[in-house]
This record gives structure tokens, sequence and C-alpha cells, in this order.
């Protein structure tokens, strides 16, 4: 599929503003999505899946029709309609915050701050850090910063690429509500099931697109072994397709043990490297820049 001339060039000139500002301080767009979203929780909230397809219908919709309105306003002016594409694929990649956080928690881990990257490493992930070894913080890292590459970088970059500054938009709202309420426990099992169910579909082609990018950009056939034979065993339908990928990318094992608030999980070993060290967290985070590029690329090609 090709983007318009005007939709490509703002998806590409979006990565580099992404590369050069990464994410403002304050005031981010979708940090007062998120506030409007957790207000309307507080109306339309039920144990109920009836009312949580309601909620993520409102604010999908909501930014679906935001960014239409945003391409009428724009049409048959190219420079605007570039402008606004290259701003609203600003907001929603997160590709140089994932990048920034990963180096936070290799630099802690480096200068022995295990409480220091125990803390950090709810940027990342919701894994309880509590406890967590190195060699676990690392595993945790580079799991995190494999998976968010398809969440922050490729999946946005093709929807962009299918549905202009609506796609955009809508697949960021929906990438936010899977966060905020779409976790299994007892108050968002039934709420947040639509939430969790649309980005499931949302990310389906993008994890995949992104296993392929890894096995592209790092050359390594052993990726691509990985990639085909462990990818599907991760209990997630996509995060696996992008962690096998990494795995046999960077010669490592992933998977194993993890805990979440109490709840162990024991995922299945992907790869047949040895265990993730700290060192590895910096090799993740430059593959992932990496495979942002090329997403870019792809999409504006």
């Amino acid at each position: 599929m090709r983007a318009s001339s005007d939709t490509a060039r703002g998806l590409l000139l979006g990565v580099a503003l992404d590369a050069v500002l990464g994410d403002p301080r304050r005031g981010h767009p979708v940090a007062a999505f998120g506030r409007v979203a957790s207000a309307l929780e507080k109306v339309l909230y039920a144990d109920s899946r009836s009312r949580g397809v309601l909620y993520a219908g409102v604010l999908v919709g909501g930014a679906a029709g935001a960014g239409a309105v945003v391409e009428r306003l724009t049409r048959g002016r190219p420079a605007w309609r570039t402008g606004a594409t290259a701003v609203a694929t600003w907001a929603v990649l997160g590709g140089t915050s994932l990048g920034r956080e990963g180096r936070v928690m290799a630099r802690l881990l480096e200068e022995g701050d295990l409480e220091g990257a125990r803390g950090r490493l709810s940027h990342l992930c919701a894994r309880d850090p509590a406890g967590l070894d190195a060699a676990a913080l690392a595993r945790a890292t580079v799991e995190s910063v494999a998976e968010n590459t398809s969440d922050a970088a490729v999946a946005p970059l093709l929807w962009g690429l299918v549905g202009g500054v609506p796609g955009l938009l809508a697949y960021r709202a929906a990438n936010t509500l899977d966060a905020m309420v779409g976790y299994r426990s007892p108050r968002y099992e039934r709420f947040g099931w639509a939430a969790a169910r649309l980005d499931d579909v949302l990310n389906w082609v993008p994890s995949r697109v992104t296993g392929l990018l890894v096995v592209v950009c790092s050359g390594r056939s052993e990726a691509w072994r990985v990639l085909m034979r462990d990818g599907g065993n991760h209990p997630s339908p996509n995060a696996g397709r992008c962690e096998a990928a990494f795995a046999g990318a960077l010669g490592v094992r992933l998977g194993g043990a993890n805990a979440y608030g109490g709840r162990v999980e024991r995922r299945p070993e992907m790869g047949d490297g040895r265990a993730p060290e700290v060192r590895d967290i910096r090799r993740a985070v430059r593959l992932s820049a990496m495979v942002t590029w090329a997403a870019g690329a792809l999409c504006a090609r």
C-alpha cells in the first residue's frame, strides 16, 4: 500500500522530529488524552464488557474523528498536509523515549545501582521489580525494548500509512487505553476487555512486520530462525514475534518467570543463546532505533 506523497513525507519527517525532539517533558498530547480517558472512565465504568466497548469506542472513535477533521482542513494543501502528518507522527511515536529509558536502565545497572534500576523499571513495563537482580532487570529491559519497538514506532507508522492522521491518532488512542485498562485484574477484566482485544487486532500485522524488520536490520539468519520457531509460543499473540526476533538477533535467550503484582507468569524461553547481560541493553536499543528508521523508510517509499 502506498501513502500519498504528502502523507509519506509527513511520516518520515515525524520520525526525524521524534529522533531530534523526543517526547516533551510537559504537555504531551498522549498524556492529555490519558487524562480525558481517566475522566470518562469515572463516568462510564461498570464491571461490564458492554460498558468497556462503549468506553473504547468513544475514545478511539473520537481520536479518529479529530484526525479526520485535520485531514479535511488540509485537503488540497500539500504543505499543510505534510506538516500536520509530521506533527501527528511526532506526537504518537515513542521510539526515542523508549531508547532513552533503555539507556537509563543500562547506565544504572552499569553503575551497580540496583535500587535505582528497580525504581526505573516501571517506565518500561508493569513487571514487579522487587528482588530482581541485574540479570533479571537486563532481561526485563531487553524484552520491553523489543516489544515496545512495535507499539511505540512500527505500529503507529503502519497505521499512518493506512489511515493518515486518523490512523495515527486512533492507533495511539487504542494502545494507550490498553496500557490503562487492558490488563487482567478484578477491576478491568471485563471493562478493559474491548481495549485489550482492539489493541491485539491493531498490532497483529505491525508486530510481524517488526519481526521481519529486526531480521533485515540485524542481518542475522538466527533472528529469522528463532522468529519462526519461537514467535508463536508467547502468551501474547503479538509480543512474542518481536521478542523472538530480538532474541535471535542479539544471540540471547528471553522468556522465563515474570511477576506482576504478586502474580507469577512463566513464559516459554525464546532463543538458544545465553541469558541477557547488561551490555545487551544498549545493543537492543540500537537495533530498535534501526528498526524504527527502517519502518519510516518503508512507509515513505
